[in-house]
């Protein structure tokens, strides 16, 4: 079994039917790509739009390049030089990104067939691999404290997180505001998720009411 193309750019002319068949295609297979994006975590109605549409951007411009492949990826590549207004937030943003990048390519070159395979296939592992029961993390989170220089971030917490966490781990340290203050960075597992305010209160009592921010590893911002 192979998988053809239903055109060839260098020497086929692009006719009306070749672009509708191949626009159609990218829209179809885009959409797919943006409801597994959808089924797996959170999603918001925009980026799903642009998940839908970028590979018919990307199908044309491979096919405008006149089926010359290394310009045609050229000059996606200088478009992914372009700051987006929202800065993909996650590893699963910029592999949807690259995802829809690949569903144009495939498409734009003529090859429908092993655009909707890799599509299919790839769909089918992500939504699997997000549903696997090892893989659920909903206990586990990002915590991020701030502290003054003067305490011994050390032992300060160790009784809270005895009392409110299965488990935690120090990844890393961080000074800031001129040296006169620590940003902790941890891992953590809380036992009860309905305790979190009170085990944030506690900490709030703990580091003299300075930020604190916990939440979801995607969610939270890695400038803090």
């Amino acid at each position: 079994m192979t998988f053809e193309n239903i055109f060839n750019l260098s020497t086929d002319m692009l006719t009306v039917k070749n672009a509708i068949i191949c626009t159609a295609a990218s829209i179809i297979l885009g959409a797919a790509n943006a409801f597994c994006y959808y089924k797996t975590g959170k999603s918001n109605k925009n980026f799903l739009i642009s998940l839908t549409i970028m590979p018919a951007l990307v199908q044309t411009i491979v096919m405008l390049v006149n089926g010359n492949l290394g310009t045609s990826v050229a000059i996606v590549g200088a478009f992914s030089l372009i700051r987006f207004r929202s800065v993909p937030e996650s590893s699963r943003d910029i592999s949807s990104i690259f995802f829809a990048m690949v569903i144009g390519v495939a498409t734009g070159s003529g090859s429908i067939g092993y655009a909707a395979f890799i599509t299919i296939f790839l769909c089918a592992v992500l939504l699997i691999a997000y549903n696997l029961p090892i893989l659920k993390q909903d206990k586990c989170k990002i915590l991020k404290i701030t502290i003054y220089e003067n305490l011994d971030y050390n032992s300060i917490f160790d009784d809270l997180f005895d009392n409110y966490l299965v488990k935690h781990e120090l990844v890393n340290v961080k000074t800031t505001n001129m040296g006169s203050m620590y940003q902790l960075h941890y891992n953590i597992e809380l036992k009860n998720t309905l305790q979190e305010k009170e085990f944030i209160d506690a900490l709030r009592c703990r580091n003299g009411n300075l930020t604190i921010i916990c939440g979801k590893a995607e969610t939270i911002e890695e400038r803090f």
